[in-house]
């Protein structure tokens, strides 16, 4: 049995935990998120907690992590969630417009990103972009296709980074013996 999968998630006012029909639905301030719960996993609600189960202990490897996708649902809808991108390189900028994205990395052409629903990017000196939403899966994921439009060279190290990632230069073609 999963260590994590049986310490209940808090629910905090203001914030709905509603399980019908093998749907799991959070919703708060900040708004309402679904997920489809599999049927050898139950979640029971009751007051300011909720506690995710199994049916079997031969499914114990999805018990875990449904309940931290339940906390992942609750934070989301009360906090949010972010992740902060850095731009390092000489006149790579980005630009945020409508829903979309306007990034110089460096090519021949500006790269237009669109932003999925619910996701919201605002741009800090041209050069950090931080990436907002309720639903940490999608965040995430937005953050890292961002990141796949220009990588951080190992070389120069310019490109697309995450706030706090540590790079390592690697050394270049030696001169000579």
């Amino acid at each position: 049995m999963s260590r994590i999968g049986k310490v209940p998630v808090a629910i905090p006012a203001g914030v709905t935990v509603q399980v019908e029909n093998g749907n799991m639905t959070v919703s708060g301030k900040k708004g309402k998120l679904s997920r489809i719960v599999p049927p050898h996993v139950s979640v029971s609600v009751s007051g300011d907690r909720a506690v995710v189960s199994i049916d079997s202990a031969d499914r114990a490897n999805l018990y875990g992590m449904y309940r931290t996708l339940l906390a992942n649902m609750v934070k989301g809808v009360t906090d949010g969630f972010t992740k902060i991108l850095e731009i390092v390189g000489v006149g790579y900028k980005a630009e945020s417009k409508k829903g979309l994205l306007h990034l110089s990395l460096g090519y021949s052409h500006p790269v237009l990103f669109p932003l999925p629903e619910g996701i919201s990017a605002d741009v800090e000196g041209n050069t950090v972009i931080k990436i907002g939403g309720i639903d940490k899966e999608l965040v995430g994921e937005t953050a890292a296709r961002i990141r796949s439009l220009r990588s951080p060279d190992a070389y120069k190290l310019k490109g697309v980074r995450y706030r706090g990632e540590k790079l390592v230069k690697k050394a270049g073609k030696a001169a000579g013996k």
